[in-house]
């Protein structure tokens, strides 16, 4: 799968699932958690708001302003 493609399909999980840890994403997308880092980068430099959080019960998720702003104009 392209690179392009992988960006948007984290896009999406974000957007639809909420928090997701980056090895499950990685899971998901079938790649290293390495990898899964290097995607999250580029969205970020994108202008992509991914918040991150660390810890026990951490993991990546878009702020709820930017997944109701995204629903709203598709």
């Amino acid at each position: 799968m392209a690179k392009s493609d992988q960006l948007l399909t984290v896009l999406w999980l974000l957007r639809s699932r909420g928090r997701l840890t980056a090895e499950q994403l990685a899971e998901h997308l079938e790649t290293s958690v390495r990898t899964v880092y290097r995607y999250i980068d580029a969205l970020c430099a994108s202008g992509v708001p991914v918040e991150a959080e660390s810890g026990h019960g951490g993991g990546y998720r878009l702020p709820k302003s930017f997944r109701s702003f995204s629903a709203s104009t598709s």
